[in-house]
């Protein structure tokens, strides 16, 4: 039986000294989870298709006086097995991986092509696959270290549920077909990884985000966003700081004995 790592109250929440990978970073809830991580001691590998944005979003993080050395930069498609294993399988360890990237196009079920479908499965659950498995020896390295390490897979509501016709109607603004299918397969690979990562102190849990529309979103279509705000016992759509709480905690020593957990951060949109 493994004993249960040490945890101090005091720096329960903190990640000093710890690395975290980050797919997707220069995205909406992305840019939010590394602040997240930054703010709470991490060093944090920032990685997306687009050196350019990555390159922006680390000038913006270090004008806002984060850490410029506890940042860095790893560009190329989480598809690419090659380049996973060039940034992943060199690393002296890995504490936290995030997988967040998703590539989908949207769709309606008269729209929707089977090229979709495998485009967002490929890259939300494939991809995710691989990068766990890869990643694997710098994990275990930290949990050696660390007494655990752990995954952090970015899910949907609609992995759980499907969305509500009567909020869409014809705004054109549907969540396609293939994006809930692909969450869902997302929330049982973290559930049939953390079953068979327990022993190895790798912890593998998901985040189910809710209604998590973008600033500028919110400002072009604020009836719909109306919709989506009533549609949660909290009647409002999430900030994306929200979210960041939530990746900070099942990171942490915090969440130590956290694992195959889906936690829900949809204002209570799946509890209805």
């Amino acid at each position: 039986m493994s004993a249960a790592p040490a945890i101090a109250y005091d720096r329960m929440f903190r990640l000093d000294g710890r690395t975290v990978f980050v797919s997707g970073a220069a995205g909406h809830l992305g840019q939010a989870m590394v602040r997240g991580f930054l703010a709470s001691g991490a060093r944090v590998i920032l990685n997306g298709r687009k050196p350019e944005r990555l390159d922006a979003l680390r000038a913006k993080l270090r004008q806002e006086n984060y850490d410029p050395d506890a940042i860095a930069v790893c560009a190329f498609d989480m598809r690419d097995e090659n380049a996973l294993g060039r940034c992943l399988a060199t690393l002296p360890r890995l504490d936290v991986l995030v997988n967040n990237a998703i590539t989908v196009e949207m769709g309606t079920i008269a729209t929707a092509s089977p090229e979709q479908f495998a485009a967002a499965y490929d890259s939300g659950v494939r991809a995710a696959f691989t990068a766990m498995r890869v990643a694997e020896p710098a994990l275990l390295k930290a949990a050696d270290a660390e007494g655990h390490a752990a995954v952090i897979n970015i899910a949907s509501m609609y992995g759980a549920v499907s969305p509500d016709p009567a909020i869409y109607g014809d705004t054109g603004l549907n969540s396609p077909p293939h994006y809930g299918p692909a969450k869902a397969a997302l929330l049982q690979l973290t559930r049939y990884m953390a079953c068979h990562w327990g022993a190895k102190r790798i912890r593998v849990n998901a985040i189910a985000p809710g209604p998590f529309p973008r600033e500028e979103f919110q400002r072009e279509h604020a009836a719909f966003v109306e919709r989506l705000a009533k549609k949660t016992p909290l009647g409002r759509v999430g900030a994306a700081a929200e979210v960041a709480g939530s990746a900070v905690f099942l990171a942490s020593d915090a969440a130590s004995y956290v694992t195959g957990a889906v936690l829900n951060v949809d204002g209570g949109w799946t509890a209805w």
